[in-house]
């Protein structure tokens, strides 16, 4: 029961070390403590040796999406629809007459 404790404070370390670092040296989104927590008992199966690099064991994780538990695969799932909405959402401006601007009024120069 003890070994138990100290593997998941141990796990709980290196995905909050993981997090803190990745989002201080990369751009992608790392997720909520929910969703890490959810893929945690997956990077111990199926990526064990990727540890600590947190691109690795994203790479790791997406190469092995079939072998996933529905948690985790829901958080890949939710997040690669999270990153391709902004660009569906993305319209062009709709077409229509280009809008003229008003007359410049008359001066003395003009006549």
């Amino acid at each position: 029961m003890r070994a138990q404790r100290v593997v998941l404070s141990l796990v709980v370390m290196i995905v909050a070390g993981i997090a803190a670092a990745g989002s201080a040296l990369s751009q992608e989104y790392r997720g909520t403590y929910e969703q890490q927590m959810a893929c945690t008992p997956d990077v111990w199966r199926l990526c064990f040796d990727q540890i600590p690099d947190a691109n690795r064991i994203t790479a790791c994780l997406r190469q092995k999406t079939p072998q996933l538990s529905d948690p985790c695969r829901a958080v890949f799932e939710s997040n690669a629809s999270a990153q391709q909405q902004p660009q569906a959402q993305v319209q062009a401006p709709p077409r229509g007459r280009a809008v003229q601007p008003p007359p410049r009024p008359r001066t003395d120069d003009d006549q």
